[in-house]
């Protein structure tokens, strides 16, 4: 592409169009260049809002990408600076993630596997000639360019990378996804290139079983794991898998980093540049069932993670007389913080400096998380992910799914709008029909506890709603849809209520709601919700 002319102004080169994304300091919107009328993603960052770390961040992120230049890369195109916005003009990718279109396939297969990481190899491999390490490759930044068949694998979300030169070992901080992580980061060593390769054995592991080769309830235990290299093919699932694919995640899951294979050396391994003789066709439909309950698992728990920790400050932690409320563990109603959702880890990075130089960070807390994948063979929890405590860029480019986005958005509004009127007039059939049976919830009612099924709702439908108010009026305000591919979403809102009381006295009752949807058999059902409000006069579910 050629270079823009000169120019000051973002809007001199380029129409904007509608949003496909937000992040907390950024948003992504399509634009369209008008001298040649391309389509691209502009991502907006209010420069405003950024420290001088983050600022540092951001111009990292952009001198990086200007100069990484590969088909399996989204490219960026152009970088423009205003007063208190940055523009960045990337690729316009539609084909959504990877890992949700091989669920969607008719047929897959090793070789299919092969494939896919061959292409996210020569992505890492241009990166590390380029003296750049990704630092963050997990599902979320792997893409399509597009939804058709055989469309390029890119590499998304610069907002982690480094520039290394050579092959230079050093502290640069602790960041990247739990369950990605390598054992010299995790055990806070000097590190450089090879924790890409590390992240791309974990990649491939799950391209071929559908779940991740390091499972543990517990973080702690989770990264013991990590440090030593524990991960088995447990049988029947890998007995099916040739010996020449087992191989290479040995190669790339190589404890010591000055061992593990490097991207150059795994392009030419076998498996990847003979597929055709070595990798297996033969259909993996058990690899596509778990990997479905895997993109399902890891987008769900990491929206309801995100709910819990943004939202509870606002959980009910007094009753009404003042008194705090204490939190009850028992019954396995205890909140679980998941461990195997996408969000990245960062503390800020000591370029150049050794452990032994400086003080590392301290590793994020421990995290517990429930069962595995159900359904799906392997150990027994689940993969790891990110402590509360831990800290996210907040200027990485997403997925950017753009068809049809605003009408699942409306959907989803409409569903959120049913399942109120069910309550409102009290009707529990039809709010089972709209609500998952394992529903969770966490609201004021709970007192502090994470609760599961319907019968703590069922309750107030029993002998609360629908008899204590003669009139029930709910308006929903700022309603905001994030969309999680085309099988979930969560919506966050705020609810207004207008009840005439026992005394015939009319009321208005506020809280901030946030519900996960998921959709199923061609049918969204409510999987979890949070509330936070003082408690009324009646129950609001």
């Amino acid at each position: 592409m050629a270079a823009p002319a000169a120019c000051t102004r973002f809007s001199d080169n380029y129409d904007l169009k509608e949003e496909l994304g937000k992040g907390a300091f950024s948003v992504v919107r399509r634009c369209v260049q008008k001298s040649t009328g391309l389509e691209f993603a502009a991502k907006i960052i209010n420069t405003k809002k950024l420290s001088a770390r983050d600022f540092q961040k951001l111009e990292r992120e952009a001198r990086i990408c200007r100069k990484l230049q590969h088909p399996n890369i989204v490219r960026l195109h152009d970088s423009i600076q205003e007063e208190h916005f940055h523009y960045l003009v990337f690729d316009l990718v539609t084909g959504g993630e990877l890992f949700e279109d091989i669920v969607a396939r008719e047929f897959y297969s090793e070789a299919d596997a092969s494939h896919c990481i061959q292409q996210i190899l020569e992505s890492v491999h241009h990166c590390h000639s380029n003296g750049v390490v990704h630092r963050d490759l997990k599902p979320e930044n792997l893409l399509l360019a597009s939804k058709a068949k055989g469309a390029a694998v890119k590499l998304a979300d610069f907002g982690l990378a480094i520039e290394v030169p050579g092959e230079q070992q050093a502290w640069f901080g602790f960041a990247g996804t739990p369950g990605y992580l390598s054992p010299e980061v995790l055990k806070k060593e000097p590190y450089g290139k090879p924790v890409d390769i590390w992240a791309c054995g974990v990649i491939l592991y799950i391209l071929l079983v559908g779940y991740p080769p390091f499972w543990d309830e517990d973080q702690h235990r989770l990264y013991a794991q990590i440090k030593i290299g524990a991960y088995d093919y447990p049988s029947p699932e890998w007995d099916t898998v040739t010996a020449e694919a087992k191989s290479l995640i040995n190669e790339m899951l190589t404890v010591n980093p000055s061992k593990r294979i490097t991207a150059s050396e795994a392009l030419k391994h076998p498996w990847i540049c003979q597929r055709e003789r070595v990798a297996s066709m033969v259909h993996r439909q058990e690899t596509v069932d778990c990997l479905k309950k895997f993109n399902a698992r890891r987008k769900l728990k990491g929206a309801i993670l995100t709910t819990m920790l943004a939202t509870r400050n606002f959980s009910s932690k007094y009753d009404a007389h003042g008194r705090s409320i204490i939190t009850k563990k028992g019954d396995g109603s205890q909140v679980k913080e998941s461990t195997d959702s996408s969000t990245t880890l960062e503390d800020d990075d000591i370029k150049g400096s050794t452990p032994g130089g400086s003080t590392p960070p301290q590793s994020p807390a421990s995290s517990k998380v429930g069962g595995p994948v159900p359904g799906c063979p392997g150990p027994s929890a689940a993969s790891g992910a990110p402590s509360g405590a831990a800290k996210s860029s907040g200027l990485t480019l997403g997925p950017l799914v753009i068809q049809g986005v605003q009408a699942r958005k409306q959907e989803i509004i409409k569903m959120t709008e049913q399942l109120i009127e069910a309550i409102n007039t009290g009707d529990y059939e039809a709010y089972t029909k709209i609500c998952d049976p394992h529903l969770t919830a966490f609201e004021p009612e709970a007192l502090g506890n994470l609760v599961e099924g319907m019968d703590f709702h069922k309750f107030y439908f029993d002998n609360v709603l629908g008899k204590n108010c003669k009139a029930l009026n709910t308006t929903i305000l700022n309603p905001h849809v994030h969309l999680m591919g085309d099988e979930a979403a969560c919506i966050a809102y705020v609810r207004l209520t207008q009840y005439m009381d026992k005394q015939g006295q009319a009321s208005t009752h506020q809280s901030e709601e946030t519900r996960v949807w998921h959709k199923r058999d061609n049918k969204w059902q409510n999987v979890h919700f949070h509330r936070s409000s003082v408690t009324p006069s009646f129950a609001m579910k």
